[in-house]
């Protein structure tokens, strides 16, 4: 099962991502795409690190993401990917400047692939005005057309605003979805 998870900055994406994963009753491995570039960045995974359970996987990996999928997918585990626009964001500023359209396509080929369950968490960016800039531009295009990809090959898309997940296309959860609190420190 394939379930994307859409939000702005704070709305609650992560929370609900991460409580899926517990509730799914599988051994989860988290795999973070960040990089702690600055110490701002530094302190949101350290967030990130002591929100989540400690038996948990944890693999760090900011651009290969269809390799490191491919290797941990089984059918008694949840993959949770957070985030994709930050794996994006890391393509777009790689030297490499074609490495962003096969990583993207690497992405979407093996999504059908992979056994068990994958969560992925990617921020909404495309909901405001159009930004300054090329790169810019360029970046909210980029996970516009990231996101509209991975919909149409995801059984579940769920959109987080304020805390709250809206379910946008497949089935509530077992867990109830509607129902699920979110608290703390979004």
């Amino acid at each position: 099962m394939i379930e994307l998870i859409l939000g702005g900055a704070r709305s609650g994406k992560s929370r609900l991502a991460e409580s899926l994963a517990l509730d799914s009753g599988l051994a989860v491995t988290y795999i973070a795409t960040s990089q702690p570039l600055d110490e701002e960045m530094r302190l949101r995974i350290a967030h990130h690190r002591q929100r989540r359970p400690a038996h948990w996987q944890l693999v760090e990996e900011p651009l290969a993401l269809a390799q490191v999928l491919r290797e941990q997918a089984e059918p008694e585990r949840c993959l949770l990917v957070d985030c994709l626009t930050l794996w994006l964001t890391n393509l777009l500023l790689h030297e490499d400047a074609e490495r962003l359209q096969r990583e993207r396509q690497a992405l979407l080929d093996v999504l059908d692939e992979l056994p068990g369950r994958v969560i992925l968490v990617s921020n909404e960016t495309g909901m405001g005005v159009v930004p300054l800039g090329e790169l810019s531009r360029r970046y909210v295009d980029e996970a516009g057309w990231l996101h509209q990809a991975l919909a149409r090959c995801s059984d579940r898309v769920q959109f987080c605003v304020a805390g709250l997940p809206m379910l946008l296309k497949g089935a509530k959860d077992s867990t109830g979805t509607d129902d699920l609190k979110l608290s703390g420190n979004l």
